[in-house]
């Protein structure tokens, strides 16, 4: 690595990298990103969205998509313009943002790898009832993770997440071309119009905010540098990449409001929220278009909850063993060392994948205690207004590059996306039983 003085290096300083032409060849850790972001529960919240009102949101979910846009490119432009990774440059705005993740990783890691189990698990039991109990499924899914995970770097990783998504993009496109959508309609529900019902602009914030937005979002900084690019030669290509993710994204979300406003609003039917949706889907497809379309969305459901399960496993691990490379005093966290691989065999990495995987089974056999689902509910809330907020101080400060701090657009979309969040996590925190935690 060559000198460094302040927040660029030397060589950089006096020779800039030549930037790369955006091409289809190198997209990557975008397909990344929207696989491990969009989950059985974003589907299902979609869905509902679609079943209880038609089009009317649909220019919700796209907004919703331009919004994570937004933040995806800020964590992948800190991550190249200033060779540091998001956690180090966390870490220079004060203590406090190291307590903050030390608690939220702990905890959030804990009750999420029981929820990624239990979800990829459903649509294996589904599709295999006699086979084995759900909890056995879960744990098997765990285990798979953790193994894959382990054992591979991300070059690998990248390919099987490519071809998920594929399987994703299939079926969600197919659901929605089998149940007809009325394109006029659709059309129509681009007008930003609120549903006529109480709560409505919460529930429309809640739709613009929960798919596809998770910790996964501070990830694909990581994902960009373990790809290789690692300066500001590859920006163009960074911003290719992140339009590609959150294109996706939109497709899905799209596809499963059509499937929503058509085959559950049209003929008045409800499904419960949570994965557990999904299963209600599986049966109503069935009925209506027979057991093999809805073995096909099965198999498009596991692939949808597989690929945040195994996506977390990783980007979340690399993202914990950087927070303790900075804490063990090695000076700055360079996006070098991700680029690597070094990141990936490291014991740090791997610590947290068995956090990941072997404590929260016992949550698969146990249920989840109340008290620690509020805090929980509590901190994921938190994580996107915290994500906005560090990363407007970071890219209008000194500690980024001039010519790469953010322009008018990109503060004026993060400080959107900022106050959304916020917005919502007080929703959350308003909403959870206080009188019973106590």
């Amino acid at each position: 690595m060559a000198d460094t003085t302040g927040n660029t290096t030397k060589s950089a300083a006096t020779h800039p990298p030549q930037p790369r032409k955006a091409s289809w060849k190198y997209i990557g850790p975008g397909i990344v990103v929207a696989a491990t972001g969009v989950g059985a529960g974003d589907l299902v919240a979609t869905l509902i969205a679609g079943s209880n009102f038609g089009y009317t949101l649909l220019w919700a979910a796209i907004i919703g998509c331009l919004v994570k846009i937004s933040l995806a490119e800020a964590a992948g432009r800190w991550h190249l313009s200033t060779g540091r990774t998001l956690f180090d440059g966390w870490a220079s705005l004060g203590r406090w943002t190291t307590w903050f993740f030390a608690v939220y990783v702990v905890v959030w890691g804990f009750v999420y790898g029981a929820a990624a189990m239990s979800s990829s698990a459903l649509p294996l039991q589904a599709l295999f009832p006699d086979v084995m109990d759900l909890k056995w499924w879960g744990i098997a899914s765990g285990l798979v993770g953790l193994v894959f995970v382990w054992f591979n770097k991300y070059a690998v990783f990248e390919k099987v997440m490519t071809v998920l998504v594929g399987v994703m993009f299939v079926v969600t496109v197919y659901l929605a071309i089998r149940v007809t959508p009325n394109i006029p309609d659709a059309f129509a529900g681009l007008l930003p119009v609120l549903p006529d019902e109480k709560d409505s602009i919460l529930n429309t914030l809640g739709l613009i905010g929960g798919v596809g937005g998770t910790i996964t979002l501070a990830a694909y900084g990581y994902w960009v540098n373990a790809k290789g690019w690692t300066d500001t030669g590859w920006m163009k290509v960074m911003r290719l990449d992140n339009r590609v993710a959150y294109a996706t994204t939109g497709i899905f979300v799209i596809a499963m409001l059509f499937v929503g406003a058509e085959l559950l609003h049209s003929a008045n039917i409800a499904i419960a929220s949570g994965d557990k949706g999904l299963i209600q889907l599986g049966d109503i497809l069935e009925d209506q278009y027979g057991p093999a379309t809805a073995k096909f969305f099965l198999i498009g459901f596991f692939a949808t909850s597989f690929t945040s399960l195994i996506g977390v496993w990783h980007g979340v691990s690399l993202m914990f063993a950087d927070f303790v490379a900075r804490l063990s005093g090695k000076g700055q966290a360079k996006g070098a060392e991700v680029a690597s691989g070094e990141r990936e065999r490291s014991w740090p990495f791997r610590a947290y994948l068995l956090w990941l995987t072997f404590p929260p089974m016992i949550l698969l056999f146990e249920g989840q205690p109340f008290r620690l689902i509020i805090v929980y509910g509590v901190l994921g809330a938190a994580f996107l207004p915290f994500l906005a907020a560090t990363l407007i101080w970071l890219l209008n400060s000194s500690r980024t590059p001039r010519e790469w701090r953010s322009g008018p657009l990109s503060n004026a979309m993060l400080a959107v996306a900022g106050l959304l969040f916020l917005v919502l996590c007080v929703k959350q925190i308003w909403d959870q039983p206080w009188g019973e935690f106590f």
